[in-house]
């Protein structure tokens, strides 16, 4: 507003106008002045024209620009979209929007063109997207198993699935899996749903059908190494955010599980004779209701995890087993200039009648490091911390230093036969080391050297940030 009787003054309107052009700028909307008006009493009225969203249509094209027909639904895509009728276009808004559904990982393209939308003064948003060449394929590829420590081969997996990423045209997921290393295999058939249709909170349904086989060394080590652990299991997991980097997972899942020798036999016992199932049998079954809660920072080397979960065997069934479990790990990494700081921690407790194979196994590449996969002690409850410095060294490779120690907190007496006892786990421990990190697609590379507290030393291999 003016005063009555003074001047106008145009350079502080210019002002006041490039003041509001540059806020909508700023947040990447289309809206700016467009008209100044002189009114009695020394009033100034200025126009503001907002380019509202009229409609958003998807165009589907080839890899040449020309229109095609896609195979992805319309509505699957636009109901990724946070961009809605009625709104002022925010470019902004429109980048993430083109982010997330490339993140559907069924495009390979994707770009947002504003149109004016006839005299209105609004805008058609016009969504072009170029749809990978096949929906589903065959992947092959290979990792390496912390459970097993010794042989030629030891930990190798070799993989391949055969899977579909856009089933229906609703960009559901199916995927069929195979595993195979020395000792460990694993057959699984899983069925994703990323968004239930008809829901409003971005509820995911993930279906599971696996078959596995692992070794058994993590707690029943035996002098022949030949003790694995077959595992059959079903379930249904749902899934949603429940506030802003936070998610939460609910599901029920049926498992048998138990042990068998290397020619394939079910036993009941391990070397030292101590029981392998709860319940007496060859094998445990267990329905186990399940809860998940995770918060994910930003997902940089600095940012924050934390992930708890905790599991209820529900003994539907007199033989089924009854036990609840809890675990927690959280992460956290602060940036000194070069240096990065990194702390992690990991805690959890069983009650009630569990296999003991399924006792936490503690020390190893991802516990305490310096020991050898589940060295330190297998427990009913269980700790360990992990404290680490890393630093650039040259190009790509970073070096590291660290301390570990985990603890079962004396409880590896009341897991049931006390497998950590005959095997003489000291049921604490700590190492320190030194190592070097290159990045990767799959993460942080890691070779690591420890030492722990039995004055012993170890080469540690591992991919991906400490759990």
């Amino acid at each position: 507003m003016c005063n009555a009787g003074k001047i106008v003054n145009i350079k502080r309107i210019d002002e006041i106008i490039s003041s509001i052009n540059g806020w909508y700028m700023e947040r990447g909307l289309f809206g700016a002045v467009s008209s100044v008006e002189m009114l009695s009493g020394g009033m100034i009225r200025l126009g503001v024209s907002e380019a509202e969203v009229n409609n958003i249509a998807i165009r589907f094209l080839d890899k040449t620009g020309e229109p095609t027909v896609g195979k992805t639904r319309p509505e699957t895509i636009l109901r990724q979209l946070t961009t809605k009728k009625g709104q002022v276009y925010s470019m902004l808004q429109g980048k993430r929007d083109v982010d997330t559904v490339l993140a559907m990982g069924i495009m390979e393209d994707v770009s947002i063109i504003p149109q004016p939308a006839g005299d209105t003064g609004k805008v058609d948003l016009i969504m072009n997207v170029v749809e990978r060449k096949s929906g589903g394929g065959i992947s092959a590829g290979g990792g390496i198993s912390s459970g097993i420590t010794n042989g030629p081969l030891a930990g190798l997996i070799g993989s391949c699935a055969i899977y579909h990423k856009n089933l229906f045209g609703r960009n559901q997921k199916l995927n069929l899996s195979l595993e195979r290393g020395q000792i460990d295999s694993l057959f699984r058939i899983n069925y994703t749903d990323p968004w239930i249709e008809g829901d409003d909170k971005r509820t995911s349904r993930s279906i599971m059908i696996q078959n596995s086989r692992t070794p058994g060394t993590l707690v029943h080590n035996q002098p022949d190494g030949s003790l694995t652990i077959g595992r059959v299991t079903a379930g249904i997991e749902y899934s949603r955010p429940f506030k802003p980097k936070w998610n939460g997972t609910a599901g029920i899942i049926f498992q048998r599980a138990g042990a068998r020798d290397d020619k394939g036999n079910p036993i009941i016992r391990d070397y030292y004779s101590s029981p392998l199932t709860a319940s007496g049998n060859t094998h445990d079954d267990m329905l186990l209701a399940k809860l998940e809660t995770v918060y994910t920072g930003s997902g940089d080397p600095g940012s924050s995890v934390f992930v708890f979960n905790m599991e209820q065997g529900l003994p539907v069934w007199s033989e089924w087993l009854g036990f609840n479990r809890v675990n927690a790990r959280a992460r956290k990494g602060v940036v000194f200039g070069p240096i990065r700081l990194l702390g992690s921690f990991s805690g959890g407790h069983v009650v009630g009648n569990f296999p003991p194979h399924e006792a936490f196994a503690i020390g190893g590449t991802n516990s305490v490091r310096g020991y050898e996969e589940g060295a330190v002690g297998s427990g009913r409850s269980y700790v360990v911390g992990c404290g680490e410095i890393s630093f650039p060294l040259m190009g790509p490779l970073e070096g590291a230093v660290f301390a570990d120690y985990g603890t079962d907190l004396g409880s590896g007496p009341s897991v049931p036969g006390d497998p950590a006892g005959p095997r003489r786990k000291p049921g604490s421990g700590y190492g320190c080391g030194v190592g070097i990190r290159v990045d990767s697609p799959l993460g942080p590379l890691r070779l690591e050297y420890a030492f722990n507290d039995q004055r012993t030393g170890r080469f540690h291999f591992g991919v991906g940030l400490r759990n």
